[in-house]
């Protein structure tokens, strides 16, 4: 087990990660460049997940040179923010729901994330004027029956604040359900405070959405801040993205799935990787996805089966990738053996 720093504090820069073992020392100079571009975090409760800084957890967060290779498939706001934003803070890519990103900042910074262009430590906080802005317009659109509070992660956000974000869009008459997604229950678990659970107090539909990439991630600490969650009458849904060396093997994702429903976790997404610059090491062709999820078919409860989507890059919204089972031309399904079956269930 690699040994974190004992000051308890996140780790940001290249000589932290080096003095607890997560970074070579001749690796420095060409980390400070990585570090240059895209924002470094690694709170506690995860550092203390880390037996290897190449192993699931590690590779997830700390720096790597590969990040400054850049694919030409790749673009700096892959799934198209910024051309879908009318005011500052909103996204609105389907007709009835919309995106609202109070602040820019997170628990830990993924090295694979689609906004990693945008995110980091000092980045982001709407002031009230703007969230006023982002406010009025949600009202002036009544066709938006569901916010989804993103960012960033808006569990980073003080309970007074996330309060005051929470009344004003549960003022609005036609907004009929809020989603949170956090990676914040994984990641620094201490933060799902009394005041905070409080703080996501509605009288509408409300959900949680937590981001977790591998079994290790459901702690004991983070299992005691998803049941706390749930004891507020709050639903989780869990949310992955199928990621080179993580989680990419069937024994990897089955572990991720159980250890989802174990916590009472539904799975909900699991994405293929967005092409975000410097991301191609944890990429995972479709076919490859696909041929896993087959795999799984049968093997794990149907409550553990998350929908395989593409976010079209360029704004286009997600896709299900199947796998497919149904042959429409032939009248045949593939049970989850493998073997060809006519619809009423003889062998093809």
């Amino acid at each position: 087990m690699v040994n974190p720093l004992k000051t308890g504090a996140t780790l940001r820069h290249v000589r932290e990660l080096i003095a607890a073992g997560l970074a070579r020392p001749e690796e420095g100079p060409a980390l400070e460049a990585v570090a240059e571009r895209y924002a470094t975090a690694i709170p506690p409760a995860f550092q203390a997940l880390i037996e290897s800084p190449d192993d699931p957890i590690g590779r997830q967060v700390i720096p790597a040179l590969s990040e400054l290779d850049i694919a030409p498939h790749e673009q700096a706001d892959p799934i198209g923010d910024d051309a879908l934003s009318p005011v500052p803070g909103i996204v609105h890519r389907y007709a009835d729901r919309a995106l609202l990103k109070p602040l820019l900042i997170c628990p830990l910074y993924c090295r694979f994330c689609f906004r990693r262009e945008h995110v980091g430590p000092d980045g982001g906080l709407l002031t009230d004027d703007q969230l006023e802005t982002a406010y009025a317009w949600l009202r002036d659109n009544p066709a938006i029956r569901e916010v989804i509070l993103t960012g960033g992660d808006p569990l980073m956000l003080s309970p007074r604040r996330l309060g005051a974000i929470m009344r004003a869009l549960s003022d609005i008459a036609h907004i009929e359900t809020i989603r949170i997604h956090t990676r914040v229950p994984v990641a620094a678990p201490e933060r799902m405070t009394p005041a905070l659970l409080d703080a996501m107090e509605t009288d509408r539909a409300m959900w949680l959405v937590m981001h977790a990439n591998h079994a290790r991630e459901f702690s004991p600490e983070a299992r005691h801040a998803i049941r706390a969650v749930q004891a507020r009458a709050i639903p989780v849904l869990g949310q992955s993205v199928l990621l080179r060396g993580v989680n990419d093997t069937p024994d990897a994702l089955e572990a991720l799935l159980r250890a989802m429903v174990s916590a009472r976790v539904k799975p909900y997404y699991l994405h293929q990787l967005d092409p975000a610059p410097g991301t191609a090491s944890f990429h995972v062709p479709i076919a490859e996805g696909r041929a896993l999820l087959a795999n799984l078919r049968g093997r794990v409860t149907g409550l553990a089966w998350p929908t395989y989507v593409l976010d079209i890059p360029g704004g286009h919204g997600k896709v299900p990738l199947g796998p497919d089972y149904l042959d429409e031309t032939a009248a045949t399904v593939r049970d989850p053996a493998g073997t060809r079956r006519h619809l009423n269930g003889q062998p093809a």
